[in-house]
């Protein structure tokens, strides 16, 4: 049941039965206050003058050129 709605309905229900009802509003808010606003959707100009897309981009590059996956001879990508 893992993975469809009817496991996660349970789980969730397993959840507020050990923490309390308000168990989910309390970890979103959790993470609300800690929170920075930053991240790769980010349109702040970091400290290294990119933004969070831009910054994405040259990381997906980088992690690209280096990935030991290689592009089989039959399939030209």
């Amino acid at each position: 049941m893992s993975g469809t709605r009817a496991g996660g309905l349970k789980t969730a229900n397993t959840v507020k039965k050990l923490y309390g009802e308000d168990y989910f509003q309390t970890i979103g808010v959790a993470g609300g206050k800690k929170s920075r606003g930053g991240g790769w959707a980010s349109n702040k100009i970091g400290k290294d003058g990119l933004t969070g897309r831009e910054r994405a981009i040259v990381m997906g590059s980088k992690g690209g050129k280096k990935s030991k996956r290689r592009v089989h001879e039959d399939r030209m990508v």
